[in-house]
């Protein structure tokens, strides 16, 4: 199976068509149907690493302020305490804890998986982001979750590369402050060539601007890790910089290419406020 980034933008991207969602879309198309999804999101940081291990988890509006119609979105995928039971099993010496009523799918997952599998017919787990954990340890635990994928697990790691909330301009849709797009393009720069040293991104001049929290960063040390175990060199699926300071490109290994789909002039559909939501920050 392939594995993933999306930079899935701000949750009402789960109600739009544009750019990015078509082509979350035609990635789903385009793979063999997964036995079922792990999925690394920036919206469950938290003290620990931990799975979702309940046999219906439960959709998580985990954001304020927008309109009721992205409340009411229902993502009723199973989970899969099998997959949690197999994850806990490969990633051995390293403990991982089994969540089994707190959390369940957030938008970070969903918002993309709305397009990926409208049905929610594949059994979903999250796995936590660890707060307290050095960015070796993500790259590494990612690189342990490699063969899941040949037994039939999508990997998806749901973030954004550059994830700078205050600094958002609504003037700007479909432009990139220049440290925000220098960031974007180093980070594809090393996941292509060079992934295991995804960490070295710390050292980059404009890091502070381009993540300002690590929530939304973290996922791609994941999805690198994977990368530097395999040997891949991955595609971007789909780029851009939205509002200045908020990086929707996402990254693709082991998948054919979608078909190419019109853009929309203004294709993010992220509500025009500086403010955004996100309870995770």
């Amino acid at each position: 199976m392939p594995v993933a980034f999306i930079g899935h933008g701000s949750p009402l991207n789960a109600l739009a068509s544009n750019r990015y969602t078509r082509e979350w879309a035609g990635l789903g198309q385009c793979i063999p149907k997964p036995r079922a999804i792990l999925s690394i999101s920036a919206h469950w940081f938290i003290n620990a690493t931990a799975l979702t291990a309940m046999t219906a988890p439960r959709t998580i509006h985990d954001f304020y302020g927008f309109p009721q119609e992205l409340f009411d979105v229902e993502y009723p995928a199973a989970g899969s305490p099998e997959l949690t039971c197999e994850v806990a099993d490969l990633v051995h010496p390293t403990w991982v804890g089994s969540d089994i009523d707190s959390w369940g799918i957030d938008h970070g997952t969903w918002s993309v998986l709305t397009h990926m599998f409208p049905a929610a017919d594949i059994p979903v787990v999250q796995l936590s982001l660890n707060a307290y954990k050095p960015p070796a340890y993500h790259v590494e635990l990612g690189a342990k979750l490699a063969a899941l994928r040949e037994s039939g697990v999508l990997i998806i790691g749901s973030g954004n590369v550059v994830h700078n909330l205050r600094a958002m301009d609504p003037r700007r849709p479909g432009e990139g402050f220049a440290w925000a797009r220098r960031f974007d393009d180093a980070a594809a720069d090393i996941l292509r060539d060079r992934p295991g040293d995804i960490a070295a991104l710390s050292e980059h001049p404009d890091y502070e601007a381009a993540v300002p929290t690590p929530d939304h960063f973290l996922p791609l040390l994941y999805v690198a890790g994977l990368l530097a175990e395999s040997g891949e060199h991955p595609d971007v699926l789909v780029d851009g910089v939205e509002y200045g300071s908020l990086s929707m490109t996402a990254h693709i290994a082991g998948a054919p290419r979608p078909p190419v789909r019109p853009c929309d002039e203004h294709s993010a559909d992220l509500p025009m406020s500086t403010d955004l939501p996100d309870t995770n920050l």
